[in-house]
């Protein structure tokens, strides 16, 4: 399993950590893009997080020209509904859970890791932890939307389904619409879940206020 691992920036409570995040960034950038906002979360020592942020692989990405960048998938179209490469998805997904049997392994427990994202990270976030077999501390999907939503019903893991979901989104984002989102927070709701939503005067971006009620959410699922 180690040499198929991605690379990752690791911040926090390191080997001694109880608790872990996976933080999976967006199209074009990598690991160290999220980094600056642990602090902000505020979140108790005592929780021992680690914040673990992998680096996607470099790939071409067709709606920038086939320019090699950071992605988790490939994007075709402007067309959030049908403008993804699932067989990319597969491979992140197969990737992301790697990650997460590491953390495992590594003695954090299922109910003691958040799985999150921002726009593409958090659309792998969202379709990886929601098909988990064991419940996790959380799913944490910032501006962003659903992939492969009409498989969804099939595939969606009992486990998810009492999952705490924290979903966020821009009044004002020019790249992932906010009907998208809402539309991601409607579908999840039509089958059963119940995430929390919240919504910011801002565009394709993460702000301070967001940052506050995100620590606190975090702090809450990750001390249950």
């Amino acid at each position: 399993m180690g040499e198929s691992l991605l690379p990752c920036v690791e911040v926090g409570a390191g080997e001694h950590a109880e608790c872990a995040v996976l933080l999976l960034h967006g199209l074009g950038a990598d690991g160290h893009d999220l980094a600056p906002i642990v602090p902000y979360l505020e979140l108790d020592p005592a929780l021992a997080v680690r914040f673990v942020l992998p680096h996607a692989p470099q790939i071409p990405v067709t709606i920038n020209g086939g320019m090699r960048m950071p992605a988790w998938y490939d994007i075709t179209s402007g067309d959030l509904r049908t403008r993804h490469d699932l067989e990319g998805l597969q491979r992140s997904a197969a990737q992301v859970r790697a990650l997460i049997e590491r953390e495992h392994a590594r003695g954090i427990a299922p109910e003691k890791l958040v799985l999150a994202g921002f726009s593409q990270g958090g659309a792998v976030a969202l379709h990886v932890g929601l098909r988990q077999a064991q419940r996790m501390a959380g799913i944490v999907a910032l501006s962003t939307y659903l992939l492969d939503g009409d498989a969804l019903q099939q595939e969606l893991d009992a486990g998810a389904k009492d999952t705490p979901i924290f979903m966020a989104h821009g009044d004002h984002d020019e790249v992932v619409q906010p009907a998208r989102g809402r539309a991601a927070r409607d579908q999840l709701r039509a089958l059963g879940l119940a995430p929390s939503w919240h919504s910011f005067p801002m565009g394709h971006e993460i702000c301070l206020e967001q940052l506050e009620l995100l620590g606190t959410w975090l702090g809450s699922a990750l001390a249950g």
